[in-house]
């Protein structure tokens, strides 16, 4: 593979870390306050009601309808350890996965909405590239520490 100013293994670790920089800014730029305190879930909850599938409906409202505040920290939360995981290269293909499965959630949820797609769509495309070409090889505490290569 020809590349110009780094090899192939260092290019898929740049696309890694970018998507942890992603999510890390996803849990950056929530309002922990309003979060926290109910305002994530309810417009999820918005928009599940009227969600055309009554699976997600029903996902829904038996998973995290009756959990909001508990399922608004694990989202938060999930995004800072995806971010963290990501940019140090820690536990790489749990993170790549968990962040797919999110992305997904998302996606499914926000069906409707294209306009609300893009994002998801672009970070699940990079995860699969970043998990199939194990971009935890190179510039990562996985590799360093000499787990999961």
């Amino acid at each position: 593979m020809q590349t110009i100013w780094l090899g192939g293994a260092e290019w898929v670790a740049v696309l890694r870390i970018g998507i942890g920089l992603w999510w890390l800014e996803s849990w950056r730029h929530k309002d922990k306050k309003e979060w926290f305190g109910g305002g994530g879930i309810g417009w999820a909850a918005g928009i599940a009601e009227k969600h055309r599938w009554p699976v997600v409906r029903k996902g829904f409202d038996t998973m995290v309808k009756p959990r909001p505040r508990l399922m608004a920290y694990v989202v938060a939360y999930a995004e800072l350890a995806l971010g963290l995981g990501l940019i140090l290269g820690f536990l790489t293909p749990i993170a790549l996965v968990g962040g797919l499965v999110l992305n997904l959630i998302y996606l499914v949820l926000m069906i409707h909405d294209w306009a609300e797609q893009g994002q998801n769509l672009m970070m699940a495309l990079a995860s699969l590239v970043a998990f199939f070409t194990w971009s935890w090889q190179t510039w990562s505490l996985d590799s360093a520490l000499g787990i999961l290569v």
